[in-house]
């Protein structure tokens, strides 16, 4: 049975954010750029499924997926 990645928690402060800036202040990636790419190219999981909006609103739970890691939204 593989090991699932860690998940970390990246808090928001309350304060609603989208996929793309969370891709960077979780350190996912280094640019907004890049998250862009990443998220068109369908390389990005939002709660298990592919999301291709770099702007959808992400709440507090979700869990984003990308490159083997995982963050989780908290307050």
């Amino acid at each position: 049975m593989a090991k699932s990645a860690p998940i970390d928690d990246v808090p928001t402060h309350g304060e609603g954010i989208r996929l793309g800036q969370f891709l960077q202040l979780a350190g996912l990636v280094d640019s907004g750029g890049e998250a862009k790419e990443v998220i068109r190219e369908g390389d990005v999981l939002v709660n298990g499924e592919v999301d291709q909006r770099r702007g959808r609103q992400l709440q507090v739970g979700d869990i984003v997926e990308f490159g083997g890691r995982k963050a989780r939204v908290s307050d």
